[in-house]
């Protein structure tokens, strides 16, 4: 069972912060981590910051503009109308698990996903395949809802428009709802932080956390271990560059002034690029107050481990 909360006449702000009173399916991926382009700490800081943070990138405006046109590709390819919902959905059992969903399927007991991907994405639609934190997300609303079917429709700009059904899967949706129930309870209600994954995700929200240095220095007790192994992945990385630049030189000195090859595997250009640079250093130099105009300076905290 859940609760439907209309959204039909909020402002875009009382939504957003709406949306931080629970996990809604954008954010299951992240939190099972399989989100390449968030991460669980992410969802932590939206959520138990104040800011109201939105996206506001080409690719967040493309698919909010598109969405009603892969719904009515979805309608012509499938022969399934949909309509909008405007609620939002919280589940009665787990009232943290939340969904906003893009359409409801009229006449049967499913709900619509819509989606637009890059050209270069489209390898991770092929032969029936689903990005899987997608999946994740139309799962997340099928716990929310108790609906038993989910459909996503994908436009691939410039490439084609494809669509999926996800049926209802006991074992899948339980293992997701014990999963984001653990990360609220055990770091949202209490505070604590997630541990880092590794991910670009993970160091924008340290960076936000942490962003100025104070004076002083700490003991940094049981890491080093981490730090050794640290220094031996850089080894590795370093012998693994080595080899790459070495596999270059040698398609190089094969390629000698042909711009384009080919093997049987691979294609590949060696061109002449021009690029213009400027000269900063002769700038500041010789045009001090042109360069004091027109210098921005960016604030960053540089990590660095040497041997003590």
């Amino acid at each position: 069972m859940y609760e439907k909360i209309p959204t039909g006449e909020m402002t875009r702000e009382e939504w957003l912060r709406l949306r931080k009173t629970g996990l809604g399916g954008s954010d299951a991926g992240a939190v099972c981590g399989l989100n390449p382009y968030s991460s669980a700490m992410k969802v932590f800081r939206d959520k138990t910051s104040d800011d109201v943070e939105e996206l506001d990138t080409e690719a967040v405006r493309i698919g909010h503009d598109l969405e009603q046109y892969v719904a009515e590709r979805f309608t012509e390819a499938a022969g399934l109308r949909v309509r909008r919902s405007n609620f939002m959905y919280r589940s009665t059992e787990h009232p943290f698990m939340i969904a906003d969903v893009d359409r409801l399927v009229i006449g049967e007991d499913a709900g619509l996903e819509c989606k637009t991907a890059s050209a270069y994405n489209a390898d991770k639609w092929a032969e029936g395949d689903i990005p899987l934190h997608y999946v994740m997300q139309c799962y997340h609303y099928m716990a929310v809802t108790g609906k038993r079917v989910w459909y996503i429709a994908a436009l691939i700009l410039g490439r084609g428009f494809v669509y999926r059904k996800l049926e209802w899967d006991d074992r899948l949706i339980g293992e997701l709802i014990r999963m984001e129930e653990a990360f609220w309870n055990r770091h949202v209600l209490t505070g604590q932080i997630p541990p880092p994954d590794g991910s670009k995700a993970c160091d924008e929200v340290i960076e936000k956390y942490f962003g100025s240095a104070k004076a002083g220095e700490m003991a940094l007790t049981g890491f080093d271990g981490r730090l050794e192994r640290r220094r031996e992945i850089l080894k590795e990385i370093a012998g693994l560059e080595t080899e790459k630049k070495q596999i270059e030189q040698e398609v190089k000195l094969a390629m000698g002034e042909y711009e384009l090859a080919r093997s049987g595997n691979f294609r590949v250009s060696w061109s002449n690029v021009d690029s213009t640079r400027l000269d900063t250093k002769r700038i500041k130099e010789e045009r001090p107050e042109i360069y004091a105009d027109y210098a921005a300076v960016s604030h960053c905290r540089r990590f660095e481990v040497k041997a003590a």
